[in-house]
């Protein structure tokens, strides 16, 4: 595969119910002139429409680390990780790195890779003492992550299908192109 022409812009993609419409976000980073690499932690594969995303992209859909034999995808010059779950933003922040997924976001503070992290939770889990802690050791490390009012705000439990139009997707872009030289 050939080098793309453009920015790369990993959209890494959890298993919560707006990712469905994770091409909404590809369609808009599309138009901004990114060229999108959709990474899909494990359990998302089964939320996305994996051949959709390939043909809008023009790029494997990718969840595992490739094999020897395979050609190495480009770097990446941003990461926006939408939706974020609970388990993924927890664990990126313990720079837990059991998935592709993972990996690549342990690594991208340390390599200056601008990561904007655009979570789908509830409130009972955003209230949890490991998830404030988590978003507080991110932000801290300069990982932009949209939770609060005036970014995503967390729905009531058992609520989230009802705000699945709404998801922000355009806030993921917006901050990540102020942030981006």
């Amino acid at each position: 595969m050939t080098e793309p022409a453009g920015r790369v812009l990993y959209v890494i993609v959890c298993a919560a119910g707006p990712a469905a419409e994770v091409g909404r976000l590809v369609d808009l980073a599309q138009e901004a002139g990114w060229v999108v690499q959709i990474v899909a932690t494990p359990s998302a594969l089964d939320f996305i429409d994996v051949a959709g995303l390939e043909r809008r992209t023009g790029r494997p859909v990718r969840s595992r680390y490739r094999k020897p034999d395979e050609p190495k995808p480009p770097r990446a010059d941003a990461i926006i990780v939408a939706p974020a779950t609970y388990n993924t933003i927890n664990k990126f922040a313990l720079g837990i790195a059991d998935t592709y997924a993972l990996g690549l976001l342990a690594e991208a503070p340390g390599l200056g890779i601008p990561v904007v992290v655009l979570p789908f939770v509830n409130r009972a889990l955003a209230a949890r003492t490991a998830f404030r802690r988590s978003v507080e050791d991110l932000r801290a490390e300069g990982v932009r992550l949209l939770i609060g009012p005036g970014r995503f705000e967390p729905h009531e439990p058992t609520s989230g299908p009802d705000h699945f139009d709404t998801y922000p997707w355009d806030q993921a872009l917006t901050e990540l192109t102020d942030q981006m030289p």
